[in-house]
């Protein structure tokens, strides 16, 4: 009984923060709708368009925004009410979603408006995650920091089994256009949530100064310090090489495995379930030693699941392999996302998260990569090439950053 009790409470120990709680509920509405969003979309995509390489571009284009804008909603995190910035962006958000969810359900779509609707969602999200991942560090001790960050990602993978599922089977059910509905409904709950919240403003030097000034002192920052600078490196390789294997699932559920929507539903919920029992295993071991060597060991064996799932032409083998994709790909990413808070001050933590957002924009236009590489050869064969690579930079990372593997 007292193991279980104890059990229970390191799982859970962020959550007994108030306005932590309020955004961990916030996390799993407005990942929910994500998810939706984005196995609609690739099935729309592909539904009008029946092109990998366009199915490839529609994830791609969503780098644009990020790349460009990423760093400028870090700064905005560090100078504005962070509270106002998320109910800003989830109200711009719900709008765009219940406009585009009108023009599916006029049989309007085609893919310059999924194109347009992509660029659009990607604004928001530009300046909502740096100021979602910088608020997280506000709101709960130091000591409970990476609790914190596993029961985020835990959030967003809960939801990564619920949204693609749910969204498979409305695609059968009510059509696209109901998934769209369901995603804008969403953006309502993240609202409600948000508004409760008190959320400390960013630093008074930061709103004192230029963008401009704020942008080059963020950017300086990050350059400085090995850890940070050599810990943004690293998130190259899966978000670049690793994570677009998701935009090419549609291809493995129509034309491979030949298991409908349903089953692509099911396919994009897999890696959710392996990254929930990841991310709840981090959460419950608490303050991981060696955090560094955990990070690159999850990212080589990201690798070579990877590898393995293109090989599969069996559902249920396929099923698990992508299960453990996902575990591998969220252990990597919440002790990635703990040791940046870690070193980073409450003044920086806005600035740093925009930078990390740089590299998240890369992960669409990775897909891009992944779409033309199917388009040349075919889906399996670029999905063993990206797990490879994977394996190949993780390793030379291992060797070249000793900033990263002693940490």
């Amino acid at each position: 009984m007292a193991e279980s009790r104890r059990f229970k409470v390191n799982t859970l120990s962020s959550l007994r923060h108030r306005n932590f709680r309020l955004l961990w509920l916030s996390t799993l509405f407005g990942s929910s709708g994500l998810w939706i969003q984005q196995t609609s979309v690739g099935w729309l995509t592909y539904l009008v368009t029946g092109s990998p390489f366009l199915l490839g571009l529609v994830n791609g284009i969503r780098a644009i925004p990020l790349l460009l804008l990423g760093p400028l909603g870090g700064v905005a995190a560090d100078r504005f009410d962070r509270k106002k910035m998320l109910l800003s962006t989830h109200l711009f958000l719900l709008v765009t979603t219940a406009s585009f969810a009108t023009i599916v359900l006029l049989d309007k779509a085609n893919i310059w408006n999924i194109i347009a609707f992509t660029l659009l969602t990607g604004v928001a999200w530009s300046f909502n995650m740096p100021t979602r991942q910088s608020t997280i560090a506000t709101v709960v001790p130091k000591q409970d920091l990476m609790n914190a960050y596993a029961l985020n990602a835990s959030g967003v993978n809960i939801t990564r089994i619920i949204g693609p599922s749910i969204a498979g089977v409305l695609i059968a059910v009510v059509t696209i256009a109901g998934n769209f509905y369901l995603q804008a409904a969403t953006y309502v709950g993240v609202t409600a949530m948000v508004w409760r919240m008190k959320v400390p403003i960013g630093s008074p030097s930061s709103s004192k100064a230029s963008v401009w000034q704020n942008l080059k002192e963020g950017l300086r920052y990050v350059w400085a310090r090995p850890s940070i600078r050599s810990q943004m490196s690293v998130a190259l390789i899966p978000v670049l090489i690793g994570m677009p294997y998701v935009a090419l699932l549609p291809i493995f559920a129509g034309d491979i495995l030949d298991v409908g929507e349903i089953g692509f539903g099911l396919m994009m919920a897999a890696p959710g379930i392996g990254a929930l029992a990841g991310t709840l295993t981090i959460a419950t071991l608490g303050n991981v030693k060696r955090k560094g060597l955990t990070m690159l060991g999850a990212l080589m064996a990201m690798g070579g699941t990877l590898v393995l799932f293109s090989f599969s032409r069996w559902y249920i083998p396929s099923l698990f392999l992508l299960g453990a994709v996902g575990a591998c790909q969220m252990v990597y990413m919440t002790t990635n996302m703990t040791l940046l808070q870690m070193d980073t001050p409450n003044e920086f933590r806005g600035r740093v998260m925009g930078v990390w957002t740089l590299n998240q924009g890369l992960q669409p236009l990775g897909s891009l990569i992944a779409g033309s590489m199917a388009e040349v050869w075919d889906a399996p064969t670029a999905v063993a090439i990206m797990g490879a690579c994977v394996i190949v930079f993780s390793s030379l990372a291992f060797f070249r950053l000793p900033a990263v593997r002693t940490v």
